[in-house]
């Protein structure tokens, strides 16, 4: 499991996240949502071993998290990250001499099912085919955990469905995914629980099922009802 206390981060004068205490079980798909500025990305980092916390402790499977951890966790950054001048395969290949369990075979497969060209150059692809193409050397990879930081961003309809139906294909119940999005509707049929952060604190953290049995409410009408309390308490 993933396992956050205490975490906080500090930019100068700007608190990113203020005592972030937040547990991750195994085999679940985990939604991360919140306001622009609300600390997701930071977090995200935080535990891929990217960004070191102010103060705080944060554990991957009982393993304190450094750069070491991507050993275990396979990151898919919102920005891209990769050489332009790189196909896909050269992509994938890149991948396979980084990471003991990426798998070559299952990468090309997922670009298949992505519709996916391997022998395009990154630079020559459009923002979807490039987003296709991350979604494709991510998951090719057979790590115990996957962190997206904004998986759907700037996507059309079409490569959002494509890399959803990808999410659930390719992973197996033994594997975690931790994504932060702003794409609520489309995310909210996959996950299994969802964080809410707002100004760089937990806010709350459900169940998707509790939220729609208990609460009798989507995932967009809970969020904007708990950050409005939480305006309302601050005020």
């Amino acid at each position: 499991m993933i396992r956050l206390e205490g975490i906080e981060k500090t930019y100068g004068r700007k608190k990113a996240l203020a005592g972030v205490d937040l547990t991750l079980e195994k085999g679940k798909i985990i939604g991360l949502v919140g306001e622009n500025g609300s600390g997701k990305t930071t977090l995200i980092k935080i535990i891929a071993g990217l960004v070191t916390p102010s103060s705080g402790s944060a554990e991957v499977d009982s393993i304190k998290v450094t750069r070491k951890i991507a050993s275990k966790i396979a990151y898919m950054p919102d920005t891209d990250l990769f050489y332009p001048y790189f196909t896909v395969d050269e992509l994938f290949r890149f991948y396979e001499s980084q990471y003991d369990d990426f798998n070559y075979d299952k990468a090309n497969i997922v670009a298949q099912f992505l519709n996916v060209d391997r022998n395009a150059q990154l630079k020559k692809l459009s923002k979807g085919n490039r987003g296709r193409a991350k979604m494709a050397a991510t998951f090719g990879r057979e790590a115990d955990y996957y962190l997206l930081d904004e998986p759907f961003s700037g996507f059309d309809p079409m490569v959002r469905t494509d890399i959803i139906k990808g999410m659930i294909q390719f992973t197996d119940s033994s594997q975690t995914i931790f994504l932060s999005t702003h794409e609520i509707r489309e995310a909210e049929p996959l996950m299994d629980e969802i964080v809410l952060l707002n100004s760089g604190k937990i806010m709350a953290h459900e169940e998707l099922e509790a939220i729609r049995d208990e609460y009798g409410m989507d995932a967009v009408t809970w969020m904007t009802k708990k950050i409005r309390e939480g305006e309302s308490i601050a005020n």
